[in-house]
């Protein structure tokens, strides 16, 4: 019993240190330089946002029904070596 105990206290800790203010820089730090090629920098929220590449969109169609499987040429069955 009481094993289960202090994983759960220490659960509950952590996840109640959350901080819900805006991020800033550290102290006496700034934000990155702009990029090449634009005028002005960035702000913390978009640093933050994942760009095309890091989360890509879904470019298959999903199936909406049931349909039958096309013949696939690898779907062997297993070799008895």
């Amino acid at each position: 019993m009481r094993g289960l105990v202090l994983p759960a206290v220490f659960l509950l800790a952590l996840g109640a240190c959350g901080q819900r203010a805006d991020l800033k820089p550290a102290a006496g730090k700034e934000l990155p330089v702009a990029p090449h090629g634009r005028e002005d920098r960035p702000k913390a929220e978009e640093l933050l946002k994942p760009g095309p590449q890091a989360a890509p969109e879904r470019s298959v169609e999903l199936r909406r029904k049931s349909e039958e499987r096309t013949d696939d040429p690898f779907d062997l069955p297993p070799s008895d070596e």
